[in-house]
Protein backbone atom coordinates (compact mmCIF):
# COMPACT_ATOMS: atom_id res chain seq x y z
CA UNK A 1 0.00 0.00 0.00
CA UNK A 2 1.64 3.66 -0.78
CA UNK A 3 1.00 6.17 1.55
CA UNK A 4 -0.80 9.19 0.14
CA UNK A 5 -0.92 12.23 2.76
CA UNK A 6 -4.81 11.21 3.46
CA UNK A 7 -3.70 8.16 4.76
CA UNK A 8 -1.08 9.47 6.84
CA UNK A 9 -4.40 11.63 7.48
CA UNK A 10 -6.23 8.92 8.43
CA UNK A 11 -3.77 6.98 10.78
CA UNK A 12 -3.27 9.95 12.76
CA UNK A 13 -6.89 10.54 13.43
CA UNK A 14 -7.42 6.66 13.81
CA UNK A 15 -4.05 7.13 16.62
CA UNK A 16 -6.18 10.72 18.37
CA UNK A 17 -9.26 8.77 18.39
CA UNK A 18 -7.67 6.12 21.08
CA UNK A 19 -5.07 3.87 19.38
CA UNK A 20 -1.95 3.68 20.75
CA UNK A 21 1.54 5.12 19.53
CA UNK A 22 4.82 4.32 18.34
CA UNK A 23 7.37 5.07 20.78
CA UNK A 24 9.18 7.71 19.37
CA UNK A 25 5.39 9.39 19.01
CA UNK A 26 5.28 8.26 22.43
CA UNK A 27 8.10 10.28 23.58
CA UNK A 28 7.27 12.99 21.81
CA UNK A 29 3.79 13.01 23.47
CA UNK A 30 5.51 12.40 26.75
CA UNK A 31 8.14 15.67 26.23
CA UNK A 32 5.07 17.88 24.79
CA UNK A 33 2.57 16.99 26.96
CA UNK A 34 3.48 15.39 30.30
CA UNK A 35 6.83 16.93 31.39
CA UNK A 36 5.31 20.42 31.68
CA UNK A 37 3.35 19.13 34.19
CA UNK A 38 6.56 18.34 36.10
CA UNK A 39 5.98 21.10 39.16
CA UNK A 40 2.26 20.27 39.46
CA UNK A 41 2.84 16.81 39.91
CA UNK A 42 5.64 17.29 42.46
CA UNK A 43 3.85 19.59 44.52
CA UNK A 44 0.85 17.41 44.15
CA UNK A 45 3.50 14.09 45.65
CA UNK A 46 4.42 16.50 48.30
CA UNK A 47 1.11 17.28 48.75
CA UNK A 48 0.12 13.94 49.66
CA UNK A 49 2.69 11.56 50.65
CA UNK A 50 5.15 12.28 54.02
CA UNK A 51 8.49 10.66 53.50
CA UNK A 52 9.97 13.16 50.66
CA UNK A 53 12.82 11.10 50.15
CA UNK A 54 10.22 8.95 48.10
CA UNK A 55 8.94 11.41 46.28
CA UNK A 56 11.79 11.48 43.16
CA UNK A 57 11.12 7.63 42.64
CA UNK A 58 7.03 7.60 42.99
CA UNK A 59 7.34 10.86 40.06
CA UNK A 60 9.61 7.78 38.10
CA UNK A 61 7.04 5.70 38.69
CA UNK A 62 4.20 7.61 37.45
CA UNK A 63 6.47 8.41 34.71
CA UNK A 64 6.87 4.90 33.02
CA UNK A 65 3.03 4.45 33.69
CA UNK A 66 1.88 7.12 31.70
CA UNK A 67 4.41 5.98 29.14
CA UNK A 68 3.54 2.82 29.01
CA UNK A 69 -0.26 3.26 29.12
CA UNK A 70 0.00 6.33 26.11
CA UNK A 71 1.84 3.02 24.22
CA UNK A 72 -1.52 0.79 24.42
CA UNK A 73 -3.96 4.47 23.94
CA UNK A 74 -3.74 8.24 23.78
CA UNK A 75 -4.93 9.70 26.86
CA UNK A 76 -7.73 11.94 25.82
CA UNK A 77 -7.30 14.30 28.88
CA UNK A 78 -3.35 14.54 29.68
CA UNK A 79 -3.50 16.50 33.29
CA UNK A 80 -6.43 14.42 34.36
CA UNK A 81 -4.92 11.56 33.03
CA UNK A 82 -1.14 11.93 34.99
CA UNK A 83 -2.72 13.00 38.25
CA UNK A 84 -5.23 10.23 38.58
CA UNK A 85 -2.19 7.76 37.66
CA UNK A 86 -0.48 9.45 40.46
CA UNK A 87 -3.30 9.27 42.87
CA UNK A 88 -3.54 5.27 41.91
CA UNK A 89 0.79 4.92 42.74
CA UNK A 90 0.22 6.81 45.97
CA UNK A 91 -2.66 4.40 46.58
CA UNK A 92 -0.47 1.24 45.39
CA UNK A 93 2.35 2.52 47.55
CA UNK A 94 0.31 2.84 51.06
CA UNK A 95 -1.29 -0.85 50.56
CA UNK A 96 2.50 -2.10 49.69
CA UNK A 97 3.28 -0.36 52.84
CA UNK A 98 1.28 -1.80 55.15
CA UNK A 99 2.12 -5.45 53.93
CA UNK A 100 4.01 -7.56 56.29
CA UNK A 101 6.66 -10.00 54.82
CA UNK A 102 6.03 -13.50 55.67
CA UNK A 103 9.68 -13.59 57.34
CA UNK A 104 9.29 -10.71 59.63
CA UNK A 105 5.54 -11.98 60.53
CA UNK A 106 6.64 -15.49 61.93
CA UNK A 107 8.07 -14.00 64.84
CA UNK A 108 5.00 -11.88 65.75
CA UNK A 109 1.58 -12.88 67.29
CA UNK A 110 -0.62 -11.71 64.53
CA UNK A 111 -3.88 -12.29 66.38
CA UNK A 112 -2.37 -9.85 69.21
CA UNK A 113 -1.44 -6.84 67.41
CA UNK A 114 -3.82 -3.76 67.97
CA UNK A 115 -5.17 -2.42 64.49
CA UNK A 116 -4.09 0.90 63.00
CA UNK A 117 -7.09 1.93 61.57
CA UNK A 118 -9.19 4.64 64.00
CA UNK A 119 -12.03 3.57 65.65
CA UNK A 120 -15.48 4.47 65.25
CA UNK A 121 -15.19 6.68 68.31
CA UNK A 122 -12.51 8.72 66.27
CA UNK A 123 -13.76 8.38 63.16
CA UNK A 124 -16.71 10.13 64.37
CA UNK A 125 -14.76 13.22 66.05
CA UNK A 126 -12.64 13.37 62.56
CA UNK A 127 -16.09 13.22 60.62
CA UNK A 128 -17.10 16.16 63.11
CA UNK A 129 -13.90 18.28 62.65
CA UNK A 130 -14.14 18.01 58.85
CA UNK A 131 -18.11 18.82 58.82
CA UNK A 132 -17.20 22.00 61.18
CA UNK A 133 -14.45 23.11 59.08
CA UNK A 134 -16.08 22.70 55.70
CA UNK A 135 -19.08 24.95 57.52
CA UNK A 136 -16.43 27.30 58.85
CA UNK A 137 -15.07 27.62 54.78
CA UNK A 138 -18.32 28.21 53.83
CA UNK A 139 -18.96 31.06 56.16
CA UNK A 140 -15.42 32.96 54.67
CA UNK A 141 -16.13 35.59 52.30
CA UNK A 142 -16.92 34.37 48.60
CA UNK A 143 -12.83 35.76 47.41
CA UNK A 144 -11.41 34.23 50.50
CA UNK A 145 -13.02 30.65 50.78
CA UNK A 146 -12.29 30.45 46.96
CA UNK A 147 -8.98 31.22 47.45
CA UNK A 148 -8.34 28.86 50.47
CA UNK A 149 -9.89 25.66 48.73
CA UNK A 150 -8.19 26.25 45.55
CA UNK A 151 -4.77 26.09 47.78
CA UNK A 152 -5.62 23.77 50.04
CA UNK A 153 -7.79 21.68 48.25
CA UNK A 154 -6.93 21.49 45.08
CA UNK A 155 -3.29 21.95 45.73
CA UNK A 156 -2.46 25.09 43.99
CA UNK A 157 0.04 27.88 44.53
CA UNK A 158 -0.52 31.27 44.99
CA UNK A 159 0.70 32.19 41.34
CA UNK A 160 -1.45 29.14 39.79
CA UNK A 161 -4.90 30.73 41.91
CA UNK A 162 -4.29 33.99 40.99
CA UNK A 163 -3.88 33.38 37.47
CA UNK A 164 -7.29 30.93 37.70
CA UNK A 165 -9.07 33.72 39.93
CA UNK A 166 -7.66 36.60 37.78
CA UNK A 167 -6.01 38.67 40.30
CA UNK A 168 -2.67 39.64 41.46
CA UNK A 169 -0.57 37.22 43.96
CA UNK A 170 -0.79 40.08 46.47
CA UNK A 171 -4.65 39.74 46.30
CA UNK A 172 -4.05 35.77 46.87
CA UNK A 173 -1.83 36.48 49.65
CA UNK A 174 -3.89 38.80 51.68
CA UNK A 175 -7.21 36.40 50.83
CA UNK A 176 -5.44 33.71 52.07
CA UNK A 177 -4.16 35.06 55.01
CA UNK A 178 -7.68 36.71 56.04
CA UNK A 179 -9.24 33.18 55.55
CA UNK A 180 -6.88 31.64 58.60
CA UNK A 181 -7.72 34.85 60.66
CA UNK A 182 -11.45 34.32 60.22
CA UNK A 183 -10.96 30.54 60.05
CA UNK A 184 -9.85 30.78 63.46
CA UNK A 185 -11.98 33.18 64.61
CA UNK A 186 -14.98 30.75 63.63
CA UNK A 187 -13.54 28.00 64.64
CA UNK A 188 -12.01 28.22 67.98
CA UNK A 189 -14.03 30.97 69.15
CA UNK A 190 -11.84 33.93 69.37
CA UNK A 191 -9.93 36.18 66.83
CA UNK A 192 -7.17 34.90 65.59
CA UNK A 193 -4.49 37.82 66.38
CA UNK A 194 -6.26 37.82 69.86
CA UNK A 195 -2.87 37.97 72.26
CA UNK A 196 -2.94 36.78 76.01
CA UNK A 197 -1.90 39.77 78.39
CA UNK A 198 0.21 38.32 81.05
Amino acid sequence: MVETPESNRESAEARNQGAGMSAPEAKLWFVREVLPLEAALMQYLRHNWRNESDLVDIRQDVYARVFAAALQEIPHATKAFVFATARNTLINRVKHERIVPIEAASDLELGTAPSEDPGPERQLIARDELRRLHDAVQRLPARCGEAFTLQQVEGLSRREIAVHMGIAEKTVKRHLEDAVRALADIVYGEPANARKRP
